[in-house]
């Protein structure tokens, strides 16, 4: 049976068999030596989104240290509030805070420790995901959001192309709205570190639009996310 860490969106924990192209963690440990999550889903503010492989080391996955979660995409990782790790994907994590200081118009680099405190208030609203309304146009590449009257779907904007998120990959196309207010699940600082040029990974599916199977798929928690009020 696959383990409950896979990581949608929303950042919701949920078990599918499909491979994730990133893994990451939320600072610690959240499972039990059952192979079951705990009531928490972080230890720290310290999300972050990781390489596969680095250096050649080996670990089993949800025994000792950190709980493992794995990412679709980058994009996906983002949306649910992650950000590139500093150690295994220094280049990734140096190019992102170079963006955060552009987007911010800050005379230096920011620690990470510093966008941490900003991202975990971004993301959150209590225990549960932050929704931030954004104007349709204003959206960079790389950007997650709902649309109104699809409940807890999920789509990515690509170009002038929305993608609809799946556990597998991107399942169909819509074109991309651009005016009215949407709702992203990107939070705002990621959201300006993307306008900024932070070019995320993006899953294979994502290549030239390229439409897989569609797949019905609701995200777990169903309208878990909230609206920044």
């Amino acid at each position: 049976m696959p383990l409950q860490n896979r990581v949608s969106p929303c950042g919701e924990l949920f078990a599918d068999p499909a491979r994730g192209a990133l893994m990451g963690n939320r600072g610690g440990r959240i499972h039990r030596d059952d192979g079951t999550l705990t009531r928490r889903r972080w230890t720290s503010r310290q999300w972050i989104c990781c390489a596969l492989s680095f250096k050649g080391r080996r670990r089993a996955v949800w025994g000792d240290g950190y709980t493992e979660l794995f990412f679709l995409d980058e994009v996906t990782a983002l949306a649910a509030g992650h950000r590139p790790c500093f150690e295994c994907r220094r280049a990734d994590a140096l190019a992102f805070a170079q963006g955060w200081a552009r987007a911010q118009g800050l005379a230096r680099r920011p620690a990470a420790p510093e966008m941490d405190v900003i991202l975990h208030g971004e993301r959150l609203d209590g225990r549960q995901k932050r929704l931030h309304e954004v104007a349709a146009g204003d959206l960079p590449d790389g950007a997650s959001v709902r649309l109104a009257g699809e409940g807890a779907m999920a789509w990515m904007v690509k170009g002038d192309t929305l993608l609809r998120w799946t556990p597998s990959g991107y399942s169909e196309t819509r074109p991309r709205p651009r005016t009215g207010m949407l709702m992203a699940l990107t939070p705002p600082a990621i959201l300006a570190v993307l306008g900024a040029g932070y070019a995320p990974r993006w899953h294979d599916s994502a290549a030239g639009r390229t439409r897989i199977r569609p797949q019905k798929w609701q995200a777990p928690g169903g309208e878990s996310c909230r609206r920044n009020s």
